[in-house]
């Protein structure tokens, strides 16, 4: 199986499970991930998807505290 129905499968059975046990937390994923199947990702409920290209860690880390918290990440 190819790495790209690899993850595309796999998210898709992560966020099953989470919708199946009530689980409201937004989903993060990274990797090498193709900007056509973030898109899809995204559009299937992962809250963001990080990449290689996306090196700046302060604001990876302030997205994730504004998914988590939204008005700490507004303070």
């Amino acid at each position: 199986r190819s790495s790209r129905a690899s993850h595309m499968s796999l998210v898709a059975e992560v966020l099953e499970r989470m919708r199946r046990e009530g689980i409201e937390a937004p989903l993060v994923i990274g990797g090498i991930i193709p900007e056509e199947d973030a898109a899809r990702l995204r559009a299937l409920g992962v809250a963001a998807v990080y990449t290689p290209k996306d090196f700046e860690l302060n604001r990876i880390m302030l997205d994730i505290v504004g998914l988590v918290d939204p008005e700490v990440a507004a303070a």
